[in-house]
């Protein structure tokens, strides 16, 4: 019998020692989290959530590597991240486009997009992944982040907040936080197989907050993205595959924040079609 782990990590502050003396300051993310975690316990996944200081690169990667060495053929991990996306240059040559490698802004520094890759080259052929980024965090190969004008007054009222708030590392602060730590960023990348080199037997299906130009937007009780799933979750009543329930998100989102679906490793197209977080 297959069996289900999930890891859900929400971040509504970073530690500015790392980070130029940024403190990141988000609302919902801990919030995100746990809805997370709660959609993961009515589906009977045994759950770890990590929440803001708790979430360092250690942590989470040694959540997910612990996973690896768990899960088999045909058992699923339920992947959750909420917090702000940023980006560090490619030392690696993998990003031939941009020359950029996306991140997870975690509480003490960074996690490369090369570190995610090599993480899920871990688990075991035919293990299947869904992963949730409620972030500006794409996970495609073009992962540019480019400034983007503020939501309208309508799309602000989605989320239900006097004072918009998106998810990016500023850029400035990117630069800053990659100069004052660029040994640790290359040394991380040089350890790290180019992720086109990666090879992953199992299936990660990836739904992202928003497209690889765009931000996604906190809120004061959830994020746009996370908000917007859980209604067309609907307490668990959803029934359809998983790329009909990226485009029912999609449809309830503004045109300023896409959510983008990007599966990579093994090719799995009896895993895209279950109902989500099918165990």
């Amino acid at each position: 019998m297959a069996q289900g782990l999930s890891i859900h990590i929400g971040l509504n502050s970073v530690d500015p020692k790392h980070y130029n003396g940024w403190a990141g300051k988000l609302n919902a993310c801990e919030a995100d989290a746990k809805d997370m975690a709660k959609i993961a316990d009515d589906r009977n996944f045994k759950t770890t959530t990590i929440l803001t200081s708790k979430a360092t690169a250690d942590t989470v990667k040694k959540a997910i590597s612990d996973a690896a060495g768990k899960l088999k053929k045909g058992d699923i991990l339920f992947l959750t991240y909420s917090g702000h996306g940023g980006q560090v240059p490619d030392t690696n040559g993998d990003e031939t486009v941009d020359r950029k490698d996306e991140t997870w802004v975690l509480y003490d520094r960074q996690l490369v997009d090369d570190e995610m890759y090599d993480l899920y080259s871990k688990f075991a052929a035919g293990t299947r992944i869904f992963v949730l980024s409620d972030s500006c965090h794409s996970g495609t190969v073009n992962r540019d982040i480019f400034d983007a004008a503020a939501p309208s007054v309508v799309e602000a009222d989605i989320v239900d907040t006097d004072e918009v708030r998106t998810k990016d590392l500023p850029r400035d602060v990117a630069e800053a936080t990659y100069e004052q730590n660029k040994k640790v960023y290359d040394e991380i990348q040089e350890k790290c197989p180019a992720a086109e080199n990666a090879e992953i037997g199992a299936t990660v299906i990836l739904i992202s907050g928003c497209q690889d130009n765009q931000l996604s937007m906190d809120g004061d009780r959830n994020g746009l993205f996370t908000q917007q799933l859980l209604s067309v979750w609907n307490k668990g009543k959803y029934h359809g595959t998983y790329p009909k329930f990226h485009k029912a998100i999609g449809a309830k989102m503004p045109p300023t924040q896409s959510p983008n679906y990007n599966p990579v490793g093994a090719t799995n197209g009896g895993f895209e079609k279950q109902n989500p977080l099918t165990i």
